[in-house]
C-alpha cells in the first residue's frame, strides 16, 4: 500500500510504503514546482523497473550470464481510453543469441505487464 500526503508547495506530494519515502510533483506548466517525478513518469518508472528486475531474476534462475540491463519506457496515449507502454531493452553480458532472444521474450512477461494487460478497475472512498 502507498500513502500520499500533500505538502505546502502546490502539488508537491510525498508518498510512502511505510519503509521508504519519495515525492512527486506536477510540472511547472501545470502549476507545480517540478520537485520530483510527475505521476506519469512514475508509471513509466514502475514498468521499466519491473522489466529490469524481472530479467535479472530470470537470468540468475536460468544461469544466463547477464551482467546488466538498461530499460527505457515511454507511455503513449494514441487515442482516448488507450495507453501503450513502449519499451526498449539493452542486455549486457557474454550471452548467446538464443539467450538474448529468450530474455527479450521474457521482457514481455514482467508481473506489472501481466497485471496491466488484464481488466482494470478503480474502487475508492474515504480512508
Amino acid at each position: 500500500m502507498i500513502k500520499c500526503t500533500s505538502k505546502k508547495a502546490p502539488f508537491d506530494t510525498w508518498f510512502t510504503n511505510g519503509k521508504h519515502k519519495a515525492h512527486c510533483d506536477a510540472p511547472r506548466e501545470k502549476g507545480g514546482g517540478e520537485a520530483g517525478f510527475n505521476p506519469r513518469e512514475l508509471m513509466e518508472a514502475a514498468i521499466a523497473g519491473c522489466i529490469n528486475i524481472w530479467l535479472r531474476m530470470y537470468a540468475a534462475e536460468h544461469g544466463i550470464p547477464l551482467s546488466g540491463v538498461m530499460t527505457q519506457v515511454t507511455l503513449d496515449n494514441p487515442h482516448p481510453g488507450e495507453a501503450v507502454f513502449r519499451f526498449g531493452v539493452e542486455l549486457q553480458g557474454a550471452m548467446s543469441e538464443d539467450q538474448r532472444r529468450e530474455l527479450l521474450q521474457v521482457a514481455h512477461t514482467c508481473p506489472l505487464q501481466e497485471i496491466l494487460a488484464g481488466k482494470i478497475s478503480f474502487a475508492g472512498g474515504p480512508l
